[in-house]
């Protein structure tokens, strides 16, 4: 069976492909072949976010792949810089119009702060528009909720101002950048970690060790860092336009990285700059 028909699951025994197809970055004009390409070879786990500015495009693949709604799981984010109950709210009606859907599968609070005052505290707004979140949840119109870029102390914030703990935290994760801190404390309470840019957004690929690795198991370096954030029990969310590399990313499950090289990949600190 690939990769591609396995699941994680949520602490609410909701079923989350175990490989996503990431869209940040991908235009508007672009995301809806790109989305179609992934489709067809197999994905069914798609991510975007109102921020991407691509969720129409979005929308308009999955309409086009004739796939009965139950077959794909979608994500979308609450922007970063939106804040609060009815805020939360209005975005949501605002990204389920774009997607033209009834249900979405995951929301996630894109970031605990705007990306423009990265670090400032907003627990406050956090908490209430995680008031929101338990809303839509509790009426069936999401499935699962979470969050992306929380530290241990914004989901602590979380989880003791509110009935229902985050489902997920989507954070950058790569060999090199593990946030163990973060993972540890995520795997501890059940929460899924979501590995964006497992990739480390392309700069990795011409890392001399991880080509090193790649090369005795006869796989690319792409191909090794996906399978890397599988084997920690991450779910990665690789980004690529081009047909050949979205299916190359998926084949994964024709090898399992060693313990030996696993240690390896999670000590790299090397942030490929």
């Amino acid at each position: 069976m690939s990769i591609l028909n396995e699941h994680y699951i949520f602490r609410n025994g909701v079923k989350i492909p175990k490989i996503g197809f990431g869209t940040w970055q991908i235009p508007q004009e672009s995301v809806t072949n790109a989305v179609l390409e992934a489709i067809e070879i197999g994905y069914r786990h798609i991510d975007t976010a109102l921020a991407y500015n691509n969720e129409k495009g979005v929308g308009a693949a999955i309409k086009r792949s004739e796939l009965d709604r139950s077959e794909i799981f979608i994500t979308s984010k609450l922007p970063a810089e939106i804040k609060g109950y009815d805020e939360a709210l209005y975005s949501f009606e605002k990204t389920m119009s774009n997607l033209a859907l009834e249900t979405l599968d995951l929301y996630l609070i894109h970031a605990p702060w705007p990306w423009t005052e990265i670090g400032k505290n907003c627990t406050k707004e956090n908490i209430e528009s995680w008031r929101a979140f338990e809303r839509i949840y509790k009426e069936g119109r999401v499935r699962a909720i979470g969050v992306s870029n929380f530290s241990v102390s914004d989901l602590m914030a979380i989880e003791n101002n509110s009935d229902t703990p985050p489902m997920a935290n989507q954070i950058a994760f790569y060999a090199g950048r593990t946030q163990e801190e973060i993972f540890n404390y995520c795997t501890s309470k059940g929460t899924l970690i979501e590995a964006y840019s497992p990739l480390a957004t392309g700069r990795a690929l011409k890392d001399t060790l991880l080509n090193e690795i790649a090369k005795t198991y006869d796989v690319s370096v792409a191909q090794l860092l996906i399978r890397f954030t599988l084997q920690r029990g991450a779910l990665p969310l690789p980004k690529s336009v081009t047909k050949a590399r979205i299916e190359e990313n998926s084949k994964v499950d024709h090898f399992t990285i060693s313990d030996t090289d696993m240690v390896k990949l999670s000590s790299i600190k090397n942030e490929y700059r």
